[in-house]
């Protein structure tokens, strides 16, 4: 399973989001939104935000547990 994170450069969030992840063992996948006007005009004021491989987004403010639940929903 691929994760996709959705991040900026020195964002403190999505550092925290960053650091959540690694504690999970799966692929993440980051996204730069700065290079693409699309992205920063969808995500700007959203991220950090986890993509998940059925199209689905959890957006920031979230927490270990809430990952962890979104996996184990697309693993079931």
């Amino acid at each position: 399973m691929t994760i996709i994170l959705l991040t900026t450069a020195g964002c403190h969030l999505c550092e925290l989001a960053s650091a959540m992840l690694s504690n999970i063992d799966i692929v993440i996948k980051p996204i730069e939104i700065g290079d693409d006007d699309d992205l920063v005009a969808q995500y700007g004021t959203r991220i950090p935000v986890l993509k998940f491989a059925d199209g689905s987004e959890l957006n920031w403010p979230f927490e270990q547990h809430d990952i962890e639940t979104k996996i184990q929903q697309l693993l079931a």
